[in-house]
């Protein structure tokens, strides 16, 4: 055969048996799948893998010589390992560093049935030789490389003209694979009579961004706060995602000119749930202008505030609405498009390298609608005590349809919870009137996803803009989304804090 074939056994082989007197007795024909494999390095030595280089096998030395070079992979990337010690590729930085080997196949799209590809190496050559596979979300910490990170910083850039604000982008080098910038800290301010400065709030989470707040901020006129709890107690509900603060609020005619803290915790009395540590906790509870309010999030996975619910303006009597996530809006959302004849549409249509989910299939797993129902009673008990200690009626309250899954991860103390099903769209970020929203990559209608365009017809009429960011890949799932990977460095309050009526 002279060329590689396109489908399997597209050459053929006639056989004829004829007896001595040219009578036929039998015939055969002979299936042919020529596949053309090509195993290459840089062996010319000019940063580029060429094809079929005559000397790909052989090493010499000198200025003439042939055969690749290895960079001994021993910096750091990413975390706070050597990058040679790790079974993964943290960051794109790290896989500048890496000298390639590439395989080269052209032919059918699969081997012939029974036939199998192997790469045979020796023991010493084997020590040098790293195979790596792209997984999505198998745990909360490995790193993904984060030149994945494109669409989202798009996105963002976008967003952020559109307000007229600055953007500050963490780069490869200074995060060092840590993308959870909303997680590592907060900015708050202090405020005297005779000065006022920002200062930032570091989590004790200490991954891989932990210096950076002290590093890169600390400075004249902006201060630094951390807290040094003990590290048995430090768990994923440390983490800043697991901290907001409402907007100006009165509560039974008692006012909050500065709105009120909340974070989430454990469940009342329940001993064997995760906390924030002690430590943080006082520190919070010490903010006495900013009464915090305790949530319950330990039925999450990650187990952050910011999973299920966000604050934006209105105006209504508070000023605000409150966003919270909802299982059971996002289920009447996918029946109704079912009872209309669309239950073929897909989920994640337009995301490459991930399962395709109908509404059918969707709507027909029964364990997940059970799940979907606990986590909305979970939500609701949220939603009960935010209605008392903010004093909201359902007026004040927007229910975005947003659906859940279970996760199992060893790494956390809980083992398993919830994490979102689809790209969060309560995990936003707010700038002014401009939100700026995780893509849901719902299902289509006329070409446009039914997701979207219901969070678009829930919040604009309050006078919001909604910005659709696409973060699957680079955040959701990294068991996050737009908020998680996003800070912002608000205005100061124009009220002293010290002439509050306590």
């Amino acid at each position: 055969m002279s060329s590689a074939s396109k489908e399997q056994g597209d050459g053929k082989v006639k056989i004829q048996l004829f007896d001595d007197n040219s009578k036929l007795m039998a015939s055969a024909e002979l299936l042919l799948t020529a596949i053309e494999i090509s195993l290459d390095v840089d062996a010319d030595r000019d940063g580029v893998v060429e094809k079929n280089n005559p000397n790909k096998a052989s090493w010499k030395w000198g200025p003439e010589g042939h055969g690749a070079i290895l960079l001994v992979n021993c910096d750091s990337d990413s975390g706070k390992r050597p990058d040679n010690e790790k079974n993964y590729v943290g960051t794109e930085e790290d896989l500048k560093d890496m000298s390639q080997m590439v395989l080269r196949t052209v032919g059918p799209k699969e081997l012939p049935k029974g036939h199998k590809l192997m790469l045979h190496m020796s023991a010493l050559d084997a020590e040098g030789a790293r195979v790596y596979t792209k997984i999505h979300g198998k745990s909360p910490n490995m790193h993904r490389s984060t030149f994945d990170n494109a669409k989202f910083l798009d996105g963002m850039k976008a967003l952020v003209q559109t307000v007229g604000c600055e953007l500050h982008v963490i780069t490869d080098t200074v995060n060092r694979g840590d993308r959870w910038i909303q997680d590592e800290m907060e900015f708050g301010y202090i405020h005297a009579p005779h000065k006022t400065f920002p200062v930032v709030l570091d989590s004790p989470r200490d991954r891989a961004l932990d210096n950076f707040p002290y590093n890169q901020l600390l400075g004249p006129d902006f201060g630094y706060v951390t807290f040094n709890p003990p590290r048995d107690e430090v768990n994923s509900l440390e983490s800043f995602g697991n901290l907001e603060v409402s907007p100006p609020v009165t509560v039974n005619g008692k006012t909050y000119p500065m709105g009120r803290i909340v974070f989430g915790g454990a469940f009342p009395f329940q001993t064997d749930g995760r906390n924030m540590s002690s430590v943080t906790q006082n520190f919070l509870r010490a903010q006495v202008v900013q009464k915090p309010i305790v949530l319950y999030v330990d039925w999450l996975i990650i187990g952050h505030v910011d999973e299920f619910l966000s604050f934006v303006p209105a105006n209504n009597r508070k000023g605000f609405r409150l966003l919270l996530a909802s299982p059971h809006a996002a289920y009447k959302l996918f029946q109704g498009l079912q009872e209309t004849g669309h239950g073929q549409a897909k989920f994640f249509e337009d995301v490459p390298d991930v399962t395709k989910v109908t509404v059918d299939e969707l709507l027909a797993d029964k364990t997940l609608h059970d799940e979907n129902d606990y986590y909305q009673r979970c939500i609701d008990w949220n939603r009960d005590r935010l209605k008392n200690e903010l004093e909201l009626d359902e007026d004040d309250i927007v229910d975005i349809p947003v659906l859940y899954k279970s996760a199992e991860f060893k790494s956390f103390k809980t083992g398993k919870g919830a994490v979102s099903y689809y790209p969060d769209t309560v995990n936003l970020i707010v700038l002014g009137k401009n939100l700026g929203i995780a893509k849901p990559f719902g299902p289509k209608v006329d070409g446009k996803c039914v997701v979207e365009k219901e969070v678009v017809r829930l919040l604009e009429p309050l006078g919001l803009m909604c910005n659709f960011i696409d973060d699957f890949t680079s955040y959701h799932l990294n068991l996050g989304d737009v908020h998680c990977g996003s800070n912002v460095r608000r205005k100061a309050f124009n009220f002293k804090w010290w002439e509050m009526e306590m």
